[in-house]
């Protein structure tokens, strides 16, 4: 009897959105953007540690850049795409798109382009929404981007969620605006039942016991057959971070719930699992 053939599960994409705590789209109402530039920012050396565990395990990530970022700490930016990694637009000034016009978001998306193929050299191909701010509501924001030289975009997010989601769209790649437009790859849900459970990372895999965010994932290789899409910030690799005053309840247990423990939970997620950039599992394949 010829024993069955085994595929091997497919290769993930990690993705990682560089921005910094004062950043975070929660702090908005607590911190005001023209104090940014006075802030302590902590996200060059919490890029290295993050640089340092994917070199130790030979992977290579997305890193989705924050223009504003990239005009600050260029060195940063040119590291991290000499590593091997895909370096890929969040935007310049962390805007939601849901909150621009067409012309405001074609400035912010073209200009975050712009400073970050000057200052690592490659193409830009990938974009993602601060808070997967792309849905039912905007996606002219396809068409946009097309216009501007975008390839695919991960600013989905199918899952109910008092700041985002779009429930009802595609869990795996798709083309919004038809079969010439720009791929929209999701991050990485389960389906049970009637919902989609988010499985992709954020501070569902700081709140969730990893066994159970390591369950997920395989679910999405072995049963879907797909690769899964799974993010992180550099800041939740800081549990030394400032702490704003004012924060809501709500706010404070998202933002710093686990932190001290998520370098570890990746260092577990990246030995568990196969590992690439968007690019090239996306791109590549099609």
């Amino acid at each position: 009897m010829t024993p069955p053939v085994v595929l091997p599960a497919p290769k993930n994409a990690l993705t990682i959105d560089i921005e910094d705590y004062f950043q975070v789209s929660a702090f908005a109402p607590h911190i005001a953007r023209a104090d940014w530039p006075r802030l302590e920012c902590r996200v060059e050396a919490n890029i290295e540690r993050i640089l340092l565990l994917l070199e130790r395990r030979g992977i290579h990530a997305t890193f989705f850049a924050l223009g504003w970022i990239a005009e600050r700490y260029p060195a940063m930016l040119r590291q991290v795409a000499q590593a091997g990694h895909e370096v890929a637009s969040h935007g310049y000034a962390h805007l939601r798109a849901s909150e621009q016009s067409p012309a405001q978001f074609a400035e912010d998306v073209r200009l975050s382009k712009t400073i970050l193929e000057q200052l690592t050299g490659r193409a830009v191909l990938g974009y993602r929404a601060p808070s997967f701010s792309i849905g039912a509501g905007n996606l002219w924001a396809f068409d946009v981007l097309q216009q501007a030289g975008y390839r695919y975009s991960s600013s989905i997010y199918p899952i109910r969620h008092d700041h985002y989601g779009m429930p009802d769209a595609p869990r795996f790649a798709w083309r919004p605006r038809g079969p010439q437009g720009v791929l929209e790859v999701p991050v990485s849900t389960v389906r049970l039942g009637r919902r989609n459970l988010p499985a992709g990372g954020g501070g569902y895999f700081r709140l969730l016991p990893y066994p159970l965010s390591r369950w997920l994932l395989r679910r999405i290789n072995s049963r879907d057959g797909q690769a899964g899409i799974f993010y992180f910030h550099p800041w939740e690799l800081d549990p030394g971070q400032p702490r704003p005053p004012g924060l809501g309840a709500k706010t404070r247990f998202r933002h710093y719930l686990n932190l001290g423990r998520m370098e570890a939970r990746l260092a577990r997620l990246t030995d568990d699992f196969a590992w690439d950039r968007m690019d090239r599992i996306f791109l590549e394949s099609t």
